[in-house]
């Protein structure tokens, strides 16, 4: 018997990446793909129609675009989300709206429509910037800009669904994601500084870079989402820090590496400027569901810089 799954937002950075694992997978029937194309691209999905992929373009903001795409499937990723946590500060209505009012749609028509598991897209910035190190998911979240606050207010809503319509629902509080995929954004740290560096810019440092990120590959990211997906009873928690303990990194390391793998670069660090969150996270948790992230952060600088340069 196969699974039908859901991705919202499957044209995005990780969708990009999860899509094909999810088409090529014995286990699943249908993937249907949900995207309003505001920021993906069908280019994301190249190498992943077979047959199984059925694309519906729909924004989670309408309930009707949501329930239509959903009849007929066993389990929902939602990734659909607007991103860029910094951005967020000038478009908070827009984010409350497609964050939270958006999961509050597919909640409702999970529920309606008898969805027997939902994935849902968190973050580790709901941590806020966190004096602790190792933190774990007992430590209570302090979100600082309004996406990470409607992620917090998101997971809310998963466990109230999940107790009400009786279904098996998740919420991954995923690290930063670096790495190539076919939806590669730019506005993360990792593979912005990778492209600055190969075009000979100086690599800028807010702060004294000494505030904490772990950091986690796309292709990890969706590996992650992919098993909780097919294998909810191994998630039994409602909420997973995902990432490793030893991928916890201080922003000057990233730049350091950075620097040692792509090329000389220079490093400006501006100290007068805020340097935005810091948390540096314990995944154990993570551990008990049998899911282990596989690509190191050098390995995913060096493979960014490789598609730049060799193609």
């Amino acid at each position: 018997m196969t699974t039908d799954v859901l991705v919202t937002g499957g044209c995005g950075y990780i969708g990009s990446d999860l899509i094909p694992r999810l088409a090529d997978d014995d286990r699943v029937g249908e993937v249907v793909v949900l995207d309003s194309l505001t920021s993906g691209s069908p280019r994301a999905l190249m190498g992943a129609v077979n047959g199984k992929l059925e694309f519906r373009r729909g924004d989670v903001r309408e309930y009707g675009d949501v329930e239509s795409a959903m009849r007929g499937v066993d389990t929902v990723v939602h990734l659909a989300a607007i991103t860029g946590a910094a951005s967020t500060h000038d478009r908070r209505e827009e984010t409350v709206a497609v964050n939270y009012d958006g999961t509050e749609n597919v909640l409702t028509a999970a529920g309606k429509l008898g969805v027997e598991n939902v994935v849902f897209a968190s973050s580790c910035n709901v941590y806020g910037r966190a004096t602790s190190t190792d933190i774990d998911e007992t430590v209570d979240p302090d979100p600082i800009n309004p996406y990470a606050e409607t992620k917090l207010d998101s997971e809310t809503l998963l466990a109230e669904a999940c107790e009400e319509f009786g279904m098996d629902g998740t919420a991954l509080r995923m690290a930063t994601n670096f790495g190539y995929s076919p939806g590669i954004r730019f506005n993360l740290v990792v593979n912005y500084f990778v492209f600055r560096a190969l075009t000979g810019r100086t690599l800028t440092v807010y702060g004294d870079g000494s505030n904490w990120r772990p950091f986690i590959h796309v292709s990890d990211a969706a590996r992650a989402y992919k098993h909780a997906a097919l294998e909810p009873a191994a998630w039994d928690h409602h909420v997973y820090n995902v990432g490793a303990n030893d991928a916890n990194y201080q922003i000057a390391d990233i730049a350091d590496i950075v620097d040692e793998e792509v090329g000389a670069v220079d490093i400006t660090y501006l100290e007068d400027e805020h340097p935005g969150p810091s948390y540096h996270v314990n995944f154990d948790r993570l551990e008990t569901t049998g899911f282990t992230p596989q690509t190191t952060l050098r390995e995913g600088v060096r493979d960014i810089a490789d598609r730049f340069t060799n193609g």
